[in-house]
């Protein structure tokens, strides 16, 4: 019996760790980058992702089969990400992390290798506003249908579709603009 059949799992109401890590050897990697692109911190997705998949376990018998694995285990961390975002402790992390001690500086080569990294359409993404970003990456990068978008984020087709389109629209005008301004 496969135990990442969806339709097995609509009627499974507890599993044995054993058997539940197949589930999350076959979906941690999209999880922890969800939860790092929605927070922006590797230790931070770390944790999350492991209350992911706890969550996940405990919950087992409420997954309805209504969506995939997959997205409902997206709709968890986009959850269990606002929750920890609403914490007075990620308030103060945040806070913190974003003090400069004694006037440092990134070193060159770390400047160097964080430029090497980031493409230049990843910038643009990044400068998105946050909902034209989140409905981007979900439909590109988690290849989520229009409608588990829509679920996922309680919003209707529509707008979901009327951001991807926006999103696009953004990142081309920014793109093409920063290949004029560099004299291409």
């Amino acid at each position: 019996m496969n135990l990442l059949n969806e339709e097995y799992l609509k009627y499974v109401t507890s599993m044995e760790p054993s058997q539940f890590r197949a589930v999350i050897h076959q979906h941690w990697k999209e999880v922890w980058n969800y939860a790092y692109f929605l927070t922006g911190n590797r230790d931070t997705a770390d944790d999350l992702t492991q209350d992911v998949f706890a969550k996940a376990y405990r919950d087992i018998a409420s997954f309805r089969g209504e969506a995939s694995v997959k997205t409902w285990l997206i709709k968890i961390t986009r959850n269990t990400a606002a929750n920890y975002r609403k914490s007075a402790f990620f308030r103060k992390v945040r806070l913190f992390a974003n003090v400069s001690v004694g006037g440092t500086a990134p070193s060159a080569e770390r400047e160097y290798f964080s430029r090497l990294h980031a493409s230049s359409v990843w910038d643009a993404v990044m400068k998105l506003p946050a909902k034209f970003r989140e409905v981007l990456l979900l439909d590109a990068r988690y290849e989520l249908s229009n409608e588990e978008i829509a679920e996922l984020l309680g919003i209707s087709v529509g707008t979901v579709k009327s951001r991807i389109h926006r999103a696009r629209a953004k990142i081309s005008k920014c793109l093409s603009e920063e290949g004029e301004g560099n004299g291409n």
